[in-house]
């Protein structure tokens, strides 16, 4: 009986944990492949070369850690809002651990050179599938607890959880469509400029549904919260779930700007970019104005230093996104180290940040605890990682247009001004300065997690009792 009166913390627990642990580890590969730009005799193995570790970086943080971190903080906030345990336990705890298996068989597969050559989709076919077999499980446990509700209001944050699992079912499925012909070897069952144009179209969704539609859940849940103060204009925040998922679906041939993929279909991806500026911009100032009349807490709570920061650098980066999808800017900054940059403000500087925030929110509150078992360590954290960020994007912005601009000057002849090799020498100072941040940020992955270590050590699993619904909703 005892078990019905409370919230499934456990799952909650685990994935909590988990978000630090990959956190660690994906940045820690992160760190080493900035290294081996800096100094290439890191290169020791092909197995441990960059061309390997660098698609394992990416996965490691965008679905180990992103991943464990929105898996944690939605099934909390569907509990939660919706004062009900969470639906098919058995099926949770399956996401749980089937999810920790596609990132060690990642961890394998990618350094072996086992890779399908999509970005952010390198998993060969079988763990692809176990993929899929995951995330339908983690919509049935989803949404079976928004359907099994007590109340009858389904608040904003579910909204953006609930898209962020529909959609990426969706754009898995079809962009891992592919022929098998080993257990380890498939081919797309795409060709040529429609294979760019699907992988683009999952490729940037991918960025506008898992690292932004399911964390902007976290923002409208974990922002109200710690500020204690409601959502700023709750009409606004409906307003920016329709107008936003509506749009990001179209952005996707920005990348494909000056290829094979037709001229109209570039402007398509352009002209939806820009469009995207508004809702995102909607969404940021939803949160930052969350906290009118609470400005004063910022002084003395570190949590919410975190969240609001990774609001102002998730506005600085829908700012940019649309600009660098302009044809005219995109042939200076495309294959430079200013997309870099700017995949690193939305990575580290919101993804991250709004994820630390809300861990650090939750990990006392699931061991039946206030607080952290140290706020000045959390404090720490904040400083280490903002100067970490900054150094980092700020480094790669100034080496990707010093790059685009060294790569089209010419003499008068019409020869080119400068060899390819020179602009990777004109570049070492700035990659040695983003090896700089990207160690600090991971130094700070570390105070993290021997802060959670001494507040969860020698604690109880804690489980909160179950909101009894308002007799009106009864």
């Amino acid at each position: 009986m005892q078990s019905q009166a409370t919230y499934n913390y456990k799952v909650v627990r685990q994935f909590a944990i988990m978000t630090v642990v990959w956190g660690i580890v994906g940045m820690l590969v992160g760190v080493i492949a900035a290294a081996q730009l800096v100094w290439p005799e890191l290169n020791v193995h092909e197995w441990l070369g960059y061309g390997r570790l660098r698609p394992l970086h990416t996965n490691a943080v965008i679905f180990a850690f992103g991943g464990c971190a929105l898996f944690a903080t939605s099934y909390y906030v569907v509990q939660r809002t919706c004062h009900t345990r969470l639906f098919a336990p058995g099926l949770a705890a399956f996401t749980f651990w089937g999810w920790q298996l596609v990132i060690v068989l990642a961890a394998i597969t990618l350094p072996l050179g086992f890779t399908s050559g999509k970005e952010y989709a390198e998993l060969e076919w079988p763990i692809d599938l176990l993929i899929a077999v995951v995330w339908v499980s983690y919509a049935v446990v989803f949404f079976g607890t928004v359907a099994k509700r007590t109340v009858a209001h389904i608040y904003v944050a579910n909204w953006f959880y609930g898209a962020f699992i529909i959609t990426v079912a969706l754009l898995h499925i079809v962009n891992s469509m592919a022929i098998p012909v080993s257990l380890t070897k498939s081919y797309s069952a795409y060709a040529g400029v429609q294979d760019a144009m699907v992988q683009w179209w999952y490729g940037h969704n991918a960025v506008g549904f898992f690292l932004t539609a399911g964390f902007l859940g976290m923002m409208y849940y974990f922002v109200p919260k710690q500020a204690d103060r409601p959502v700023y204009s709750y009409r606004l925040s409906v307003v920016h779930f329709w107008a936003l998922i509506f749009t990001y679906m179209w952005a996707g041939p920005h990348h494909l700007h000056y290829t094979a993929l037709p001229d109209w279909t570039q402007s398509v991806g352009m002209i939806f970019s820009l469009i995207l500026l508004a809702p995102s911009w909607g969404g940021m100032i939803n949160g930052i104005m969350t906290l009118s009349g609470a400005w004063h807490k910022l002084r003395t709570d570190p949590i919410l230093k975190f969240l609001i920061t990774a609001l102002s650098f998730y506005g600085m980066s829908t700012f940019e996104g649309p600009m660098m999808s302009v044809k005219t800017v995109n042939a200076l900054s495309h294959y430079t180290d200013w997309t870099v940059g700017h995949v690193h403000s939305g990575a580290l500087g919101w993804v991250a940040m709004i994820s630390i925030g809300s861990v650090y929110f939750l990990l006392p509150r699931l061991y039946g605890k206030t607080e952290m078992y140290s706020v000045k360590l959390i404090n720490a954290h904040f400083w280490i990682a903002t100067i970490g960020v900054v150094l980092y994007i700020a480094s790669m912005w100034i080496a990707g247009v010093m790059q685009g601009l060294m790569w089209r000057a010419t003499n008068p002849d019409g020869t080119l001004t400068y060899s390819f090799v020179e602009g990777v020498k004109a570049s070492y100072p700035f990659w040695s300065i983003r090896l700089l941040g990207g160690v600090l940020f991971l130094t700070g992955m570390l105070i993290m997690f021997y802060n959670m270590v001494k507040t969860i050590a020698g604690e109880k699993a804690y489980n909160a009792p179950v909101i009894a619904p308002a007799a009106a909703h009864a």
